[in-house]
């Protein structure tokens, strides 16, 4: 896969090893019946003429061939020609057939021919300046190949380089998207859900205030909330909602934007409105109707724990009634919503109660603001209630500490702790 920059070192002239891959494409192409003579005196005769690029021109034309060497032959028949392009002025010309060879199947290894062909692209990505955007096209042949194998893990390592990447290319919006909608495509196709949706949005970013209405920004914007609604554990919507593109949907598609609205502020009874509304809208777009009702019950009992948070419990027959269950299933429910990481609490199966300690609000708005200002209100009050105490505290500590200061002092200074002074006495001496 792509790495450092890094040469290829082949021994011979450029002539030499121009007229050895020729020889070689040619007994390739007698093996495969291909029309046309041999190319190798063409070539020979460029090469002595000093006509590189003309040379070049008639290998890379019949460098499709490699694709039949023995598995052994590939990647050392390719390196070879890579070579002998990057002697030339203006390599870069050659690298987009070279490209196209690899995305194409190997059909002298047909189970290790996708290993084979990233090989060879990663060489030649890494034989490219880093600022050349060459490298794109190279790139966007290495995710072709990658999602003819489903070998996405090959790639996922890299993926940490291809912001800047596309900084040193300097490529436009327009083919930020071509790799951001290819990358979502091949991780779908390898099962990786969320770096697929990941993808998805920034294609969606990338798209203009004056193009969110045109027929490609509508049909990305219809994919990314089709695949948002059915993610498993996609549950929070603002990332779209607060795309242009997804709100012009707003007037294009007005029963997707509903759908929309629906599950990122909404309860299961008014999704219900919906598909007695729009009957069958729902299968017509080919949308997981299980997918979206289990979804809308975890988010509604998102949304009363919400509400309840206060109180900081909420009944299960009140569960119950508005995810519209069976009373036996509520703590199944309760644990799913806890496995999602929506809320946090735990079950009083003997109270009949969901105990909450944390919920999520699916939408923050003026009333979610006004709340976390009350609750800070509230803590400011309780720590300079601390505060006053600890003062208190500190204030009684220094007295005590001043008072027994005093009392050593007097103790050093020969009070002694006694309370009056002692009077001499008379004493008799004889004169004698």
């Amino acid at each position: 896969m792509p790495g450092p920059t890094n040469t290829l070192l082949i021994e011979g002239s450029t002539a030499e090893l121009a007229d050895e891959l020729a020889f070689y494409l040619d007994n390739l192409r007698k093996g495969q019946n291909a029309e046309g003579g041999p190319i190798q005196p063409e070539v020979s005769s460029l090469m002595q003429a000093k006509k590189l690029e003309d040379a070049l021109k008639k290998l890379v034309a019949n460098s499709s061939v490699l694709n039949m060497a023995p598995e052994k032959e590939i990647i050392a028949a390719y390196n070879l020609l890579i070579y002998i392009i990057r002697q030339a002025p203006n390599p870069e010309m050659f690298l987009p057939r070279i490209c196209q060879n690899l995305s194409k199947p190997i059909p002298s290894s047909p189970n290790n021919g996708a290993g084979l062909a990233l090989a060879v692209l990663s060489t030649v990505f890494n034989t490219v300046a880093p600022d050349d955007d060459t490298r794109f096209h190279i790139f966007m042949a290495i995710l072709q190949v990658i999602r003819s194998s489903l070998n996405f893990e090959t790639l996922r390592p890299q993926l940490k380089n291809l912001d800047q990447w596309m900084e040193d290319w300097e490529i436009e919006e327009e083919s930020e998207r071509k790799i951001f909608l290819e990358l979502a495509e091949v991780a779908e196709k390898s099962g990786d859900v969320d770096t697929s949706y990941e993808y998805l949005i920034r294609a969606l970013r990338t798209i203009s205030a004056d193009d969110i209405s045109n027929e490609e920004a509508q049909k990305l914007s219809l994919q990314a909330l089709n695949a948002a609604l059915t993610h498993p554990t996609h549950f929070d919507f603002q990332d779209l909602t607060s795309l242009d593109c997804i709100q012009a949907l707003r007037k294009s598609d007005p029963i997707h934007f509903e759908l929309l609205e629906i599950f990122t502020s909404e309860m299961l009874d008014d999704f219900n409105d919906f598909k007695d509304e729009h009957d069958g809208w729902i299968d017509e777009q080919k949308l997981d109707k299980e997918a979206l009702n289990r979804k809308m019950r975890l988010l509604t009992l998102t949304t009363l724990s919400a509400q309840a948070a206060h109180s900081r419990s909420l009944p299960y027959v009140h569960i119950a009634k508005a995810l519209q269950i069976p009373a036996e299933d509520v703590e199944l429910w309760v644990i799913d919503v806890i496995r999602a990481g929506l809320v946090e609490g735990k079950l009083s199966q003997l109270n009949q109660q969901f105990l909450i300690h944390r919920s999520t609000y699916r939408v923050f708005g003026e009333n979610q603001w006004r709340e976390v200002a009350a609750r800070l209100n509230m803590w400011k009050s309780s720590l300079m209630g601390v505060l006053q105490v600890i003062r208190q505290e500190k204030e009684e500590f220094e007295k005590q500490r001043a008072h027994e200061e005093r009392q050593m002092e007097n103790k050093m200074n020969g009070g002694g702790g006694f309370r009056g002074r002692v009077q001499p006495r008379a004493v008799e001496v004889d004169a004698d």
